[in-house]
């Protein structure tokens, strides 16, 4: 479902990133910053797949196309939804456990041009329980 951004938002959100997985069966926009908070998290899961994303309300992605590519695998709480393309297997998003009103975008799958600076910080997904009650903003990423 497109969310039609409004002009006093525009400012307030940055700028428009496309992009898409591997084979662009799976193309997607989303509204954000030029310059990214990164999240580095240790994970069993995101130290598996290398899972590197920022944060995102619902209302500011658009999946343009390729519902029918996706596929979801959860685990363990079953709180975070991991999906990817089942033709190429690229995560190019996600519902994160942190955010389940949101989405974690990977910037590795944004089209060149639009990012300015990406700064990562690392999280500890070993301790995930204490790393979210000791983090101070990352719960408020996803709301509007």
């Amino acid at each position: 479902k497109k969310h039609e951004v409004m002009p006093h938002e525009q400012s307030k959100l940055g700028c428009v990133h496309t992009g898409a997985c591997h084979c662009g069966a799976v193309r997607f926009e989303v509204w954000n910053s030029p310059d990214l908070l990164v999240f580095d998290c240790d994970c069993s899961i995101c130290t598996k797949k290398q899972n590197r994303h920022f944060i995102v309300p619902k209302n500011q992605f658009t999946l343009l196309q390729g519902w029918d590519h996706l596929t979801t695998y959860t685990f363990n709480t079953h709180a975070a939804k991991h999906t990817f393309c089942r033709i190429c297997g690229v995560q190019s998003f996600y519902t994160p456990r942190s955010n389940p009103d949101g989405y974690g975008v990977a910037p590795h799958c944004l089209d060149t041009g639009t990012v300015r600076s990406v700064t990562v910080e690392k999280f500890c997904g070993k301790k995930w329980e204490e790393s979210m009650q000791n983090h101070q903003t990352i719960k408020g990423m996803s709301k509007t």
